[in-house]
């Protein structure tokens, strides 16, 4: 049932942005922007938290996921370091999903031909 529910919440995010550039002339780079910002705030209000719990991975790995962890780390990271933390505590939280789409996408690079789209 856990599968079901990721599947549920992760695929309604992504049929939300697909309704967006579909219906709108918002482009890709803003959709991004936009569900970040909207986990941050989610994620701030301790209502993302919620969803967190119903759909799991599904709603941890899109982008308001990524939001809502930077939300998180840094409201942790002020609690205990102090105004510090608000410029420290997204990073030490991120770290590790930045490294990882670093490290990923430079062996993609190797292991494929990237060309840019004319």
């Amino acid at each position: 049932m856990d599968y079901l529910r990721a599947f549920v919440v992760g695929g309604l995010i992504c049929v939300i942005a697909q309704i967006i550039m579909d219906k709108t002339k918002v482009t890709p780079a803003r959709i991004l922007v936009s569900f970040v910002t909207i986990g941050v705030i989610l994620g701030a209000l301790n209502i993302y938290d919620v969803i967190i719990e119903y759909g799991k991975a599904g709603a941890t790995v899109p982008l308001p996921g990524f939001g809502n962890s930077l939300a998180k780390a840094t409201i942790k990271e002020v609690n205990e370091k102090g105004l510090i933390g608000a410029f420290t505590g997204g990073i030490k939280g991120a770290a590790g999903g930045i490294a990882g789409a670093i490290i990923f996408g430079y062996i993609m690079a190797i292991l494929f031909n990237p060309k840019t789209k004319e």
